[in-house]
């Protein structure tokens, strides 16, 4: 979450403490998160930019693994994978098909999925671009081939690689 957050920066320099306010983290996760992300090759040694295809390849290829979908009861939440934009623009899907993040003020229902950080239902409804950059990774950890096809594609063109 984090770094996808500082990829809609679009290479601007940004500051921990906006950063951390934007995602309803504490400076100390924010500082951790980046820490382990420099650790792992996602992002450079000043903390500032993103390895775009380093996490490309992580989220395309491991973070299914890594973070499983744990999928939940029919709620209340805010749309997201292939139920979101931009994914659902391209496929159909029935009414019934709906899945959500989990949040008391959605206006949707639709069956839930655990969100990657339990802030994110709140954070996306105030940053469209981190919205559609997240919907598109729960595509991958969620969807089925032609979804992850469709996902693929949109990551592709946001994260330039």
């Amino acid at each position: 979450m984090i770094l996808l957050k500082v990829v809609t920066y679009e290479d601007k320099p940004f500051v921990m403490k906006d950063l951390a306010a934007s995602l309803q983290l504490s400076p100390g996760e924010i500082t951790f998160g980046l820490e382990r992300c420099k650790n792992s090759g996602l992002i450079d040694a000043n903390k500032q930019n993103v390895q775009k295809l380093s996490l490309f390849e992580f989220l395309v290829h491991g973070l299914k693994y890594v973070f499983p979908v744990q999928q939940g009861k029919k709620a209340r939440g805010i749309p997201t994978a292939y139920s979101a934009s931009p994914v659902k623009d391209q496929i159909v899907t029935g009414k019934d098909d709906l899945v959500i993040w989990p949040y008391s003020k959605g206006n949707s229902r639709g069956y839930s999925i655990v969100p990657l950080y339990k802030t994110i239902p709140e954070v996306v409804l105030k940053d469209k671009k981190l919205y559609e950059l997240l919907a598109i990774v729960e595509c991958l950890r969620l969807g089925r081939r032609r979804e992850v096809e469709i996902a693929i594609e949109e990551l592709k063109k946001r994260l330039d690689v």
